[in-house]
């Protein structure tokens, strides 16, 4: 038995590696396309002299081993939910680890909101510094190339953002191999340029790198930013852990993708050694002149694999930050009947388009387009250790402050150095990614205070339940065939849908269920504990729907698998759902300034509805409307 298991555990593990592949590791695996060329051929670049050359490499073989292989595989990622991570995972159980604490529980939704906003921020522009950088290669092929370099980039990127409404799911199996065969091609170029300069291997003694950071030299630190841009991508491997399987990308990165990064970068440090001129564009400058095509062409496969990671990333923390109620509800689409993963977000998807299509009119190049590319990444990576190690490591390490701290100041050390360096960037284009972050940030928090007003004002206009229910059973009311659902948010209050149905029908069906959708702080609920059923009398029920925030439900289906009283279930054709909808109005006073409760309540209105959210039958749906003031009644 344990023979035949062993050969179908290996085969899995390899399948997990090869889709991790295209998916974890598309964005820090096309990083070798501008790394290099911006360290030491951009504006701020050091001089590649010998020295330089060798100390930059230096640098970002280590920064690779120190980040991604130290940090991220040895700590971040034992900071799993349920096997799930993330941002807005670790949000979760860092707030699930301080319960009873109300200040570190804002201060953590803060900071989570922080990294989430600039997420979007940095997923605006890799899609735009990735699929530029592949297709000026072509520049490489011939200049006669060279007007034709943006519209073909936005061609690509257009293309790319239109075939998200039919998902991925066909096309997704070839991410892998693809990019099996882009590192296997990036480790053979980088091979070639060694053995060539062999000296270059010089730069895998850290010294080279240290000298350089601590030389004195004024352009060292700027130089740091575009260091940087080799461990862009790096936190993929804590927010694709739960597709992929710890091992899986694990296995991966020190099997694969590492060793074919560090070949890369130390072949395109000897291609510069032995031609300095070749920092214009020194990966392209790598291939031979026949394989020039080929190479564009794999480029630009590669480069639009990483973009579509990090589009589906934006989709799916899109969701989380909807079910956790950091954003309105928006419309979201599965677009595979097989893969719970394939969701599309429309108004997503158009607004990052259109962002992206800015980057690339207004940057024209990918070399200025760097100069925007690393700031909301060293943000996003701040925010992650510090809940990583400030709360969510300690606490299930069950370290004490001592042991904790020291790892803690080192990482966040690291990380705020490469965020100083970038933020020299920030007149440059670096602007950009924080103005998406901050609009975003300011997006999320808005609506997150106007859901605490909401709670509030529907606070005072509550009844208590159990006095209302036994009040109806000693009240002569017509009752009508079938089951009514009414949603609500509490049950020790009667939902407001029930209040105006009765006080103006006096009419009730035969069936009364109050229902309740809880969305818990955690990635998924157990089968046993989704649904919880109550008779509170006679045929009244009260039905708790529990739901993880990485999770989409299907009400309906849900409802129907209830058993009611006698093991009877509900009967979805005789079911009608009363749904409350809320008008609401400014009142006199509110803690929010006026033209951002407009914000708010414009929000609201754009929302997607309960009907589609929980993907009702609209024949099955009645709406009844509940005016709701906000603040201090008129």
């Amino acid at each position: 038995m344990s023979q035949a298991t062993e050969p179908t555990r290996h085969s899995r593990l390899l399948t997990l590696m090869v889709g991790a592949m295209g998916v974890v590791f598309g964005d820090i695996g096309t990083s070798p396309l501008y790394a290099v060329k911006e360290a030491l051929g951009g504006p701020h670049a050091a001089p590649p002299s010998p020295d330089n050359i060798l100390g930059i490499i230096s640098l970002i073989l280590w920064s690779l081993l120190i980040i991604l292989t130290v940090k991220y595989q040895f700590f971040i990622m034992r900071a799993d939910h349920q096997g799930e991570g993330g941002t807005l995972v670790l949000v979760a159980l860092a707030r699930k680890l301080t319960h009873g604490n109300p200040r570190a529980q804002r201060a953590i939704m803060v900071i989570g909101m922080i990294g989430v906003a600039l997420f979007f921020g940095d997923g605006v522009i890799t899609p735009a510094i990735s699929v530029l950088s592949a297709v000026e290669g072509l520049e490489v092929v011939t200049p006669a190339f060279k007007p034709y370099i943006i519209p073909i980039t936005l061609t690509v990127i257009f293309l790319l953002f239109l075939v998200q409404s039919k998902g991925t799911a066909r096309i997704g199996g070839l991410f892998g191999p693809i990019c099996m065969v882009w590192f296997l091609a990036i480790a053979l170029l980088g091979v070639q340029q060694i053995l060539r300069h062999p000296e270059i291997l010089a730069a895998l003694n850290p010294m080279h790198g240290l000298r350089f950071l601590f030389g004195g030299s004024s352009s060292t630190f700027v130089v740091l930013g575009s260091v940087f841009l080799a461990v862009t991508g790096a936190e993929a491997l804590y927010a694709d852990m739960g597709h992929f399987s710890k091992s899986a990308i694990n296995s991966a990165w020190g099997a694969f993708v590492f060793p074919a990064l560090i070949l890369n970068y130390l072949g395109q440090g000897a291609l510069i050694l032995g031609d300095p001129s070749t920092v214009r564009n020194p990966f392209f400058l790598c291939v031979p002149d026949w394989g020039l095509l080929p190479m564009v062409i794999l480029a630009t496969a590669a480069t639009i694999i990483a973009s579509q990671a990090v589009i589906s990333g934006a989709f799916s923390a899109t969701r989380q930050a909807i079910q956790l109620g950091y954003l309105p509800r928006l419309r979201v689409i599965h677009t595979s009947s097989s893969e719970y993963g394939q969701i599309y977000v429309p108004m997503t998807n158009w607004l990052l388009l259109g962002a992206v299509i800015a980057l690339v009119l207004g940057f024209k190049s990918s070399n200025q387009l760097a100069s925007a590319y690393g700031i909301a990444v060293t943000g996003t990576m701040v925010a992650v250790t510090t809940l990583a190690f400030g709360v969510v490591l300690r606490k299930l390490l069950g370290w004490n402050m001592w042991m904790a701290l020291p790892l803690l100041l080192l990482f966040l050390g690291i990380d705020l150095g490469f965020f100083a360096a970038n933020a020299l960037k920030i007149v440059e284009g670096g602007w950009f990614s924080l103005l998406i972050g901050a609009l975003l940030f300011f997006l999320m928090s808005t609506w997150h205070k106007g859901q605490k007003l909401v709670r509030r004002a529907v606070s005072r206009r509550e009844l208590p339940l159990e006095p209302f229910l036994r009040q109806l059973e000693s009240t002569r009311l017509h009752r009508m065939p079938g089951t009514a659902v009414f949603m609500t948010q509490n049950f020790q209050v009667v939902p407001a849908a029930l209040v105006q149905m009765l006080q103006h029908t006096m009419t009730l069906h035969e069936r009364i269920i109050l229902l309740s959708v809880q969305t818990r702080e955690i990635p998924y609920v157990a089968e046993a504990e989704r649904v919880t059923v109550d008779v509170l009398l006679n045929d009244y029920y009260r039905i708790q729907i529990s739901c993880g925030f990485m999770e989409q439900l299907d009400l309906p289906r849900r409802l129907a698998d209830c058993r009611l009283r006698g093991g009877e279930r509900v009967r979805l054709e005789d079911t009608h759902f009363f749904l409350g909808k809320a008008n609401f109005v400014a009142g006199r006073q509110t803690d929010m300034a006026d033209w951002r409760l407009k914000l708010f309540l414009g929000l609201s209105r754009n929302a997607a509805t309960a009907t589609d959210h929980f993907k009702l039958s609209p024949m099955q749906v009645v709406d009844i409307s509940t005016r709701i003031v906000l603040g201090e009644a008129e």
